[in-house]
């Protein structure tokens, strides 16, 4: 028996808090959610949250294997808590991408109304906004709240959990058609902000009869100038002043600007740079193709990697000399090429 005690080699193993760890799902209630992840006891699944308790619900069964966070690794009572949320997302989110490749329609319910929409909740509990310009013009909004409508998955940004529904984009083509008819590519019209995402700002747009339509500014087409945060230039129900560039009728919405309502700034500085003349700047960014560097009047210099010799090396601050080679509209830099005391050997 002391032999046989002695060879025995226990599965348990010990775990840190925070810990991804697999399992399996052992009892499956609106209770009380156990999971067996080979410890002691089984470990329990705290969720006070009921949309999320309510997706847990919906998509998993007794028997499937799960990843937990470890929470608590072992609690007053003696077992280990975890959470699901994490793994429960990531299959959701997962279903949603789908969906939206998919461009397949699923009932939401409309629960609150905002300034710039509406909030939306999925079968499985995943909330959304749907903005006005995503409505059906057709549609009688005052009577949308505790309804369930078809919505399609429009946008989805899953580090910030945004998910952005479309009632409109279930309708046909027809109707979209009849809304723009009296836009104008280079028309210049006003619109109000309706949600703002990493990627540009939604707009609503009036047409002259008074319909809804949705338009994009991208977020290239904000300024002529680098933008890297938007929440911190506008805000939903804003208004701004935008430019007609183009209709996107397979996502039903207009194409906008708001820096081409004025020159770019780069054609008139450019005018200041000609071939072969010599320059100074003060480099910004050291990237695997090149050098950025900052030159008169905030204008953007950059050298390329190949014309960097191998002896020379630049760091960020260092003022640099160089000769002008190009004047790269498209890219809105001045291509240089470093002056240099002597030419290296295998110097291109």
């Amino acid at each position: 028996m002391a032999k046989l005690l002695s060879s025995a080699k226990t599965s348990i193993i010990t775990f840190k808090k925070g810990e991804n760890v697999n399992g399996v799902v052992a009892k499956l209630t609106p209770r009380e959610i156990l999971i067996d992840i080979n410890a002691k006891t089984e470990a329990v699944v705290l969720e006070k949250d009921k949309k999320i308790l309510r997706r847990l619900l919906s998509k998993l069964k007794e028997g499937d294997k799960v990843d937990v966070t470890i929470l608590n690794t072992e609690s007053e009572m003696g077992y280990p808590v975890v959470s699901l949320r994490r793994f429960i997302d990531n299959i959701t989110f997962k279903e949603l991408e789908d969906l939206k490749k998919e461009k397949k329609p699923i009932p939401v319910l409309v629960e609150n109304r905002t300034s710039g929409g509406f909030l939306v909740l999925t079968d499985d509990g995943m909330q959304g906004f749907l903005p006005n310009s995503q409505i059906s013009s057709i549609e009688n909004t005052q009577t949308l709240i505790g309804k369930k409508i078809d919505a399609i998955v429009w946008e989805i940004d899953r580090p910030t959990k945004k998910i952005i529904f479309s009632r409109k984009a279930t309708q046909g083509s027809g109707e979209f058609d009849e809304l723009i008819k009296s836009f104008k590519t280079d028309q210049k019209i006003s619109a109000k902000i309706s949600s703002i995402v990493p990627f540009g700002i939604f707009v609503s747009l009036q047409n002259p009869e008074g319909k809804q339509v949705e338009g994009l500014i991208h977020i290239s087409e904000i300024a002529w100038e680098k933008v890297t945060s938007l929440d911190e230039l506008y805000s939903a129900g804003q208004d701004v002043d935008v430019v007609i560039i183009g209709f996107d009728k397979d996502a039903k919405r207009i194409d906008l600007s708001i820096k081409r309502l004025t020159s770019d700034p780069f054609d008139k500085e450019a005018k200041n740079f000609s071939v072969d003349q010599k320059i100074t700047g003060k480099v910004t960014q050291i990237l695997d193709s090149g050098v950025v560097l900052e030159l008169a009047n905030k204008m953007e210099g950059f050298i390329r990697k190949e014309k960097i010799p191998p002896t020379v090396t630049y760091s960020v601050g260092d003022s640099v000399t160089g000769t002008v080679f190009q004047i790269d509209k498209k890219r809105r830099r001045i291509v240089l090429i470093p002056v240099l005391l002597e030419k290296p050997i295998g110097y291109r």
